[in-house]
């Protein structure tokens, strides 16, 4: 075995038998387009960063549990490893298995949460089975990455604040000793929150450094910190300088001089950091998570985190005041702090053609599944996206549709084609009064996954229709089900030219502009309602006029020279069938 190239001594680290502190920053490859990964890099080591931490997301490297590991595009850890080393960082990763995050089902994949049966994140042979499958298939590309090879990783964490959630020691070993027996030599680490000893002594491994999360009250912690571990070094390996967003609610907010005087505690005690997050990103397509504590509440596209480099990767206020701090500590870059980037001129975007969904549910979706009660989503195969559940009604008249189990997570329910009402989880809704025309309506049911738990025990909740649904109590049988993902191109969408005619069903809108140098930019989407957004085919996120978010975040490398595609799915209506580009990014109100 070759020695790691970071150990510890009675207070600190050593790197190569050198004193080292880590000042490390937050950056998931994963919510970066890969093309601006270099950048996000280099302006990491321009505020005086050593190092950077990103987690590894089970769910999207392995989504199918026979299937390759997923290494390319947004996943190309391998490449992001070596631009690291190019740009002189080092890289503490944190594999998981868990990750929480505020990604869809804290990284674990929804194969293995959807079976009831398996205890996650235990010492159940079926979950440290499937995880070591995966270790099998995801360390081989990544040894040779790590510090005693020559690599960028100086340090791998072992699953993730685990004392939040059980106190499985034996499951903590199989983690350890499941890296380790397939060659991770460097320096092993745990984290937990600081604010309760309890969690730091369930999550803790004999023989392996505890780490603290906290953002605030830095003396404190780090005294709880030396209390459950009398030597070592001290570090906070997320220092939270910002939070995330959930639909619905305020921007999350953190003063640059709050956060910057306790990082300078930090490093005034000697402690090392990693700052979460240094560079938040975004939740991309349907990859963001949900918090379910009293009641269910999806996290926002944006991962902005009010970080020190925006969702767009410009340095904010956080940024100089972070640096200003590094530099009473150790060596800052003498090049000049970053610039921001240019940003795309204003441009209109008239989205001219249109598409209703419900009538080409089949032509877009994958294969129908008939079955005589609404299966889930789980049931159907299908992990992301939307579901549409159809069947008749078998009288006229007024009366109340129940959906026994509630909806997971959004269901838009027409009759006839008519929308006659919307049922959420987070409100706990499970009835809606319909007026039905004719015996042999056709009742449709368009479900949205609004995004897996990520934290706590709900993690694996079902989504779909969770139970029978009743017209007036009589059970509904005979059901069509819909699976739609849109997970791939958007070409077999049938476009024709959009007329003055107001749609208020879900509906595909598409239009084109004209781009002279690509650039980032924020797509604005005034007087619309619910959706999600594509360019070029990339899958920008959703939007909703709910907020607190307003624009969604456009990455100048999904734009091209010359002529661009817009495509929206309206799942309401919007009030003009145009959409804005534009330099600045709305986020919402700042949470007082």
């Amino acid at each position: 075995m070759r020695t790691p190239a970071l150990t510890t001594s009675s207070d600190g680290f050593l790197l190569h038998d050198e004193p080292f502190r880590i000042i490390s920053g937050a950056m998931h490859y994963f919510r970066i387009h890969p093309d601006l990964w270099a950048d996000r890099l280099r302006k990491a080591r321009l505020m005086g960063l050593n190092t950077v931490e990103t987690y590894v997301p089970w769910n999207l490297h392995q989504p199918d549990p026979e299937g390759p590991l997923v290494l390319d595009g947004l996943l190309d850890l391998p490449r992001y490893l070596d631009l690291a080393k190019a740009e002189g960082l080092h890289v503490l990763l944190r594999p998981g298995p868990y990750i929480c995050a505020e990604w869809d089902g804290g990284g674990l994949p929804a194969w293995l949460t959807s079976d009831p049966d398996i205890r996650l994140r235990t010492s159940d042979p079926r979950f440290t089975d499937a995880f070591d499958r995966y270790l099998d298939i995801l360390l081989p590309p990544l040894l040779p990455h790590m510090a005693a090879a020559g690599g960028s990783i100086i340090a791998v964490q072992v699953e993730n604040e685990y004392g939040a959630y059980g106190d499985d020691t034996a499951y903590l070993k199989h983690v350890e000793q499941a890296l380790r027996s397939r060659g991770v030599e460097e320096l092993l680490f745990t984290c937990d929150q600081a604010a309760s000893p309890k969690h730091l002594a369930a999550g803790s491994l004999p023989g392996v450094l505890s780490t603290a999360t906290f953002g605030g009250k830095v003396e404190e912690s780090l005294r709880k910190l030396r209390e459950h571990q009398p030597e070592g070094p001290l570090m906070c390996s997320e220092f939270w300088i910002g939070w995330f967003d959930h639909w619905g609610g305020p921007h999350h907010a953190r003063s640059a001089e709050d956060a910057a005087a306790d990082l300078d505690r930090l490093l005034s005690a000697g402690a090392s950091v990693n700052i979460y997050m240094f560079h938040g990103g975004t939740n991309f397509a349907f990859t963001n998570g949900a918090n379910h504590h009293h009641t269910y509440a999806p996290t926002i596209t944006s991962y902005d985190y009010d970080a020190a480099l925006t969702e767009s990767g410009d340095p904010g206020p956080k940024y100089h005041a972070f640096r200003e701090v590094i530099a009473r500590h150790a060596a800052v870059p003498e090049e000049a702090a970053p610039a921001p980037s240019p940003k795309l001129p204003l441009t209109t975007v008239e989205l001219d053609r249109r598409a209703p969904l419900l009538p080409h549910a089949e032509t877009l979706g994958e294969p129908v599944v008939k079955a005589e009660n609404p299966l889930t989503m789980d049931e159907l195969g299908q992990h992301s996206g939307y579901a549409l559940y159809r069947t008749t009604l078998p009288e006229a008249g007024d009366g109340l549709l129940h959906f026994s189990g509630g909806v997971g997570d959004r269901a838009q329910v027409f009759v006839d084609g008519a929308p006659v009402g919307v049922l959420e989880r987070e409100r706990r809704e499970e009835s809606l009064p319909v007026r039905v025309p004719h015996a042999g309506a056709t009742l449709d049911v368009l479900v949205e996954n609004m995004g897996g738990v990520n934290y706590g025990p709900r993690i694996g909740s079902p989504k779909g229709l969770l139970g029978p649904v009743t017209f007036n109590g009589t059970a509904l049988h005979g059901w069509d089900c819909h699976r739609l993902p849109l997970a791939g191109d958007l070409d077999a969408v049938p476009f024709a030219p959009a007329d003055t005619t107001p749609i208020t069903v879900p509906a595909f809108h598409h239009g084109t502009f004209e781009v002279e140098t690509p650039a980032d930019t924020f797509l604005a989407l005034p007087g619309w309602t619910k959706g999600q957004a594509w360019i070029n085919g990339f899958h920008l996120g959703r939007y909703w006029s709910r907020g607190p978010q307003q624009t969604l975040y456009v990455p100048g490398p999904v734009l091209r020279p010359g002529t661009n595609e817009l495509v929206l799915l309206e799942l309401h209506a919007t009030t003009a069938p145009r959409a804005r580009l534009t330099d600045t990014p709305d986020l919402g109100p700042v949470n007082p």
